[in-house]
């Protein structure tokens, strides 16, 4: 089964943010990264080791971080049906 739709059902969103940080050699230009992955929110912990991350080891210091999310599926929009559909 598609991990994506796994992480759905299990409640995760499909998060995206946009990351603004300054250029180590240019401190006054900004560069975009994009970040997408599913994660929980409203606390966002894989979003959340993703920053702590680059805090840690890119040289890159952040400046911004816009963060969207939208659940595609909820549990309560799917349900299994055992059954068979039969055409008369």
């Amino acid at each position: 089964m598609d991990q994506g739709f796994v992480h759905q059902i299990a409640g995760f969103s499909l998060t995206t943010a946009e990351i603004l940080y300054r250029l180590p050699d240019h401190p006054k230009l900004l560069q975009s990264y994009v970040w997408q992955d599913y994660d929980m929110a409203p606390r966002f912990p894989k979003l959340t080791d993703f920053l702590d991350f680059w805090d840690a080891n890119l040289e890159g210091p952040l400046y911004r971080v816009r963060v969207a999310h939208k659940k595609l599926i909820s549990p309560t929009e799917f349900s299994f049906v055992e059954g068979e559909l039969c055409m008369h």
